[in-house]
């Protein structure tokens, strides 16, 4: 009898867990202003090391929340003032097997550090978009514009 009590509990419990990454999930894409896509979290292995999330934007700010995560804070924070996109391109090698073919990725330069985005292709645009919107005064660090489809 101890046994199915302790299943029992372990079932609630894990059903709880995922009741809690649905509605955790759920609030941000209701707060708008968000899109799906990939940060590379590390560079261990050449072509590894993608995370899959939901980007937010908020503000001057693109929030990374990583999709499969209780936490609450974004995993990065990338402002939209220091945020440099050095090249477009299509993922490459080991890079194909986590990213979906129509997607694109990002190679971005911060003050601090270096960074790869992974979008879909027609996300990218409207990311772009979103970067050249910034306060004036910012015009140095305008992005570089995605070249079409056929010119990767």
């Amino acid at each position: 009898m101890r046994i199915l009590e302790f299943l029992g509990i372990c079932v609630v419990a894990l059903l709880v867990l995922l009741l809690a990454l649905f509605l955790r999930r759920r609030l941000l894409i209701r707060g708008g202003g968000t899109i799906a896509l990939q940060v590379r979290v590390h560079k261990l292995v050449p072509g590894r090391g993608w995370s899959a999330g939901i980007g937010q934007f908020v503000g001057d700010e693109l929030r990374f929340h990583r999709m499969f995560s209780f936490a609450v804070r974004p995993k990065r924070v990338l402002n939209r003032r220091e945020l440099i996109v050095d090249r477009p391109r299509l993922p490459e090698g080991p890079e194909c097997r986590p990213i979906p073919d129509h997607w694109v990725v990002l190679s971005c330069a911060t003050p601090d550090s270096r960074v790869e985005i992974a979008m879909a292709d027609s996300t990218v645009t409207g990311f772009l978009s979103w970067l050249e919107a910034g306060p004036p005064g910012s015009a140095a660090r305008r992005p570089v514009a995605a070249p079409r489809p056929a010119e990767y």
